[in-house]
């Protein structure tokens, strides 16, 4: 096996004793067979390292590794790409499953655009409790995405690349910063540097990644996957890559994201006009800032837009708004929801 076509596969895990099994078949089974496992274990109090331990015994490939500095996923990746031979990088949750052919297609896919893409697919999520509505929303916005090739067209509103489920070249994860940054949601950052740095992304329209969902997944507990973390992280990046000075800054909507946002913004310093279409907030004064009817647009000639309103058919409206007015998606105006 030479490391050219080798595919590195980092798992973190901590206290997964129970899913562990099904992952790991999930892997050992690959149609494609060129990869390896880096897995490291943080700082369970189960028997996941037991598990994991004996079963590696029988498959060389699944080499297991103790995450001895701070605890968290973030030193776990970093810790995991040090131990990666493969010219290509994969990351897998240790609660998930993937199917048979997941490998075989992301390399497929990278193979025949080279460097400079990342490779994903559509997912499902599954649960023995059934799936909320909510993780099937986000589901079925992604699975759009795949087809359209929409991904970072959208990339403010959420995490657009599944942080179990994508395949790209070392170099080109290493020439983002790979898991350098300690900002977290750590796989949003790093969608964020793979946009930075231009990296574009195939996908295939198949089902090839299960996501779990279970009461105790870190996304529905964990402090660092709160929707504050996720503010902070859009702004962050929406200054540094899309904030135009010369142009004034407008809020619309007045909800609890509105409200943080103007909040942020604040913070920044950065002045900006707040819209709304809800009479029972228009004239009310938020952070020294009166807000205004969306009318007040018209009055504007030159600004770009952050939409914080999350329901559909207002986005889809706000969308066509926008549209007859020739303004451009991504460069005029951005949904954070």
């Amino acid at each position: 096996m030479t490391n050219s076509d080798l595919i590195s596969i980092i798992t973190p895990f901590k206290n997964s004793s129970q899913f562990l099994n099904d992952c790991l078949k999930s892997i050992i089974n690959q149609s494609y067979k060129k990869w390896e496992l880096i897995i490291i274990d943080d700082y369970s109090i189960d028997d996941s390292f037991h598990k994991v331990y004996s079963i590696s015994q029988n498959e060389k490939r699944i080499k297991l590794y103790k995450n001895e500095g701070e605890q968290g996923i973030i030193n776990c990746l970093r810790l995991g790409l040090t131990k990666c031979s493969g010219n290509y990088i994969t990351r897998m949750d240790s609660d998930d499953i993937m199917h048979k052919n997941k490998l075989k297609e992301l390399y497929n896919l990278l193979k025949i655009k080279g460097k400079g893409y990342i490779s994903t697919s559509k997912v499902e999520y599954f649960s023995k409790k059934g799936v909320g509505d909510g993780y099937r929303k986000y589901e079925n916005w992604l699975n759009k995405m795949m087809e359209d090739n929409d991904n970072f067209n959208q990339i403010f509103k959420e995490c657009v690349i599944p942080s179990p489920n994508w395949l790209l070249h070392k170099d080109d994860l290493i020439a983002c910063g790979a898991f350098d940054s300690n900002i977290y949601p750590e796989d949003y950052d790093l969608v964020f540097r793979l946009y930075k740095n231009k990296i574009k992304t195939i996908a295939s329209e198949n089902v090839l990644h299960l996501w779990r969902d279970y009461p105790m997944r870190t996304s529905r507990n964990h402090s660092n996957y709160a929707d504050n973390s996720f503010i902070d992280l859009k702004l962050k990046y929406f200054v540094e890559l899309s904030y135009d000075i010369n142009k004034t800054l407008v809020i619309w909507g007045a909800g609890r994201r509105g409200k943080l946002v103007a909040k942020k913004l604040c913070a920044y310093k950065i002045d900006f006009v707040w819209v709304c279409n809800n009479p029972n907030k228009i004239d009310q004064v938020i952070y020294n800032k009166q807000l205004k009817n969306v009318e007040h647009l018209n009055q504007l000639n030159n600004y770009q837009t952050i939409i914080t309103v999350a329901n559909d058919k207002s986005q889809l409206l706000i969308n066509n708004f926008f549209k007859s007015k020739g303004l451009i998606k991504m460069k005029d105006y951005y949904f954070f929801c």
